[in-house]
């Protein structure tokens, strides 16, 4: 008989066993909004049983094993040949197979594809997000290779199949084919046009020899990468297979993995190019150019995953507070802490309902929704992924002691969470980038500016927002040394104008009060004690 001491009371049940999709309102509100009708039956459908699946015992269990087993290079085989390979536990396999089969790469050419791609993938990145990174690099390189027609029609069909298949083999003899990228370098870092790498032209067409380094190249297990190099023209983006036409390994030597913060399921590494094969995709000397359309749809996966993790970290604080009983009642029910959850709930929401809006600008693909993605990008990037952190540590605080507990998977979720910060240019560089914008492309202002117009005179801390906004846009001196305030303040406008026009009245007018009417403390949990909190809470409740 067990020892009435190690009686178990009073400690919440595990979240599992429910639908991530179903049980956020936000997500599936969203999807709703921005999905033709004829189409959602379909689309319900498939989100559903991908929310069904994250939300289950087993694929916890492989997000925990996949974390607890990381990646392992093998340099050389047992005879001394280079292979440079990479080893996974068979849980990164299985997610990674369950992301492909669900179409996470398969965006570009089915209706509404870019809206039920960014709901499935912050669906499945709650189950785990390092096995996001292939998936966001496959999905991204599609437009980029599309500078390229023979490139893109060889490819396209490879990077959009939903069969996965491991291993390293011919492209040509897969079913499927996931894709890496490799820019940055030890002297450049984010400046990617002081990259050393040297492309040498070749006999055959588009064909290029390389020889140069990558400090950080995403999912070296890829079957192509896409890379930039200097050229006699310039820099310019290739396109590196992994394994050759002739079955041989193209030179790819991985130097080694790189021990990070979080992230760890998944492979991170420096590589080595002697003499190693490319073609050219795009022209010469317009590398940049060329690799910006894949730049663009990776920030906004940033953005994706970023949202993904708040909500996860949301769902677990709101579900132990659920079940939790303290000072005689439940923790749920305590002002204070309904205070925090709800504080927490509205950044989730707000960053959902941004995600989903900029994925919709994406299947528009009108001329208006470009220039409008190309400040709304660069700034939810900026402010969204740098909520994450601040989210997961005020979730994981919710938690008590049992959310420092690696068991809890919340100290897996908080070092993860500075990760998109970083990923694709870190805050100072979508800040100048947004900056460029706004001073080369006055058609992406007028579209931004009329996107967050669509709500004025709806709320009086909203107008007073956009009011303050235009009067910092007309201030051109100090921008530099001012665009993260900037930035920041764009990202809070657009998120509250989505809020008031899309979202219940009780979390728009929280969001408007603390956001952007100044009625907010430093920390989470500072709401206005006036405001419908219990409701806000109740709303963000993942039932099991």
């Amino acid at each position: 008989m067990a020892a009435t001491t190690h009686t178990v009371t009073n400690q919440a049940p595990p979240l599992v066993g429910y639908d991530v999709y179903a049980c956020d309102r936000a997500l599936t509100e969203g999807v709703e909004r921005h999905v033709a009708p004829e189409l959602l039956d379909g689309v319900r459908e498939e989100l559903g049983e991908l929310g069904r699946a994250a939300g289950s015992a087993q694929a916890q269990e492989w997000g925990v094993q996949a974390n607890e087993h990381p990646p392992r290079l093998r340099t050389h085989d047992r005879y001394g040949h280079r292979i440079d390979e990479v080893d996974f536990h068979p849980a990164w396999h299985r997610l990674l197979g369950r992301a492909v089969s669900a179409g996470l790469t398969a965006a570009w050419s089915r209706p509404a594809g870019h809206v039920r791609r960014a709901a499935g993938f912050m669906v499945w990145t709650q189950a785990e997000a390092g096995h996001g990174c292939p998936v966001s690099m496959t999905h991204a390189a599609v437009p980029a290779l599309r500078a390229d027609p023979e490139l893109a029609a060889e490819w396209e069909p490879r990077l959009t199949s939903r069969v996965y298949e491991q291993g390293l083999r011919p492209a040509a003899s897969k079913p499927g084919a996931l894709f890496g990228m490799g820019m940055t370098e030890k002297q450049g870092g984010s400046d990617v046009r002081a990259n050393t790498t040297a492309a040498k032209a070749l006999a055959g067409e588009g064909e290029y020899e390389l020889t140069g380094h990558k400090w950080f190249c995403s999912a070296p297990m890829s079957d192509g990468f896409l890379v930039l190099g200097q050229a006699a023209e310039g820099l310019t983006c290739f396109l590196v297979p992994r394994v050759l036409e002739d079955g041989t390994r193209n030179v790819f030597r991985i130097q080694r993995l790189k021990d990070k913060l979080g992230n760890r399921s998944n492979a991170s590494s420096e590589v080595e190019f002697d003499g190693t094969w490319a073609r050219r995709v795009g022209e010469e000397g317009r590398g940049v150019r060329t690799i910006i359309e894949m730049v663009a749809a990776t920030r906004l996966d940033c953005v994706l995953g970023s949202a993904a993790l708040m909500r996860q970290g949301v769902a677990q604080a709101v579900h132990h507070a659920g079940h939790r009983s303290a000072f005689g009642g439940l923790l749920i029910d305590k002002p204070l802490m309904r205070n925090v959850l709800a504080d927490l709930a509205l950044e989730s929401e707000a960053a959902t309902t941004l995600a989903l809006r900029l994925a919709a600008a994406y299947d528009a693909d009108t001329e208006e929704e470009r220039a409008f993605l190309r400040l709304a990008v660069p700034a939810a990037k900026y402010w969204v992924t740098k909520r994450c952190t601040p989210v997961a540590v005020e979730a994981l605080e919710c938690l008590g002691g049992n959310g420092y507990v690696e068991e809890s998977g919340m100290p897996r979720l908080l070092r993860e969470s500075p990760l998109n910060s970083i990923w694709e240019g870190s805050g100072n560089v979508q800040a100048l980038d947004v900056l460029r914008a706004l001073q080369r492309e006055p058609q992406a202002l007028n579209a931004f500016l009329a996107e967050v117009g669509k709500a004025r005179g709806a709320d009086h801390r909203l107008d007073g927002a956009i009011k303050d906004l235009l009067t910092e846009l007309a201030d051109l001196e100090g921008i530099e040394a001012r665009a993260r305030r900037l930035v920041e303040r764009m990202a809070l406008v657009l998120q509250g104008s989505l809020l008031v026009r899309w979202a219940p009245p009780e979390v728009s007018d929280a969001f408007c009060a603390s956001r952007l009417g100044g009625d907010w403390g430093a920390a989470f949990g500072t709401l206005p004690h006036s405001l419908d909190l219990a409701a806000v809470v109740e709303r963000a409740r993942a039932e099991v």
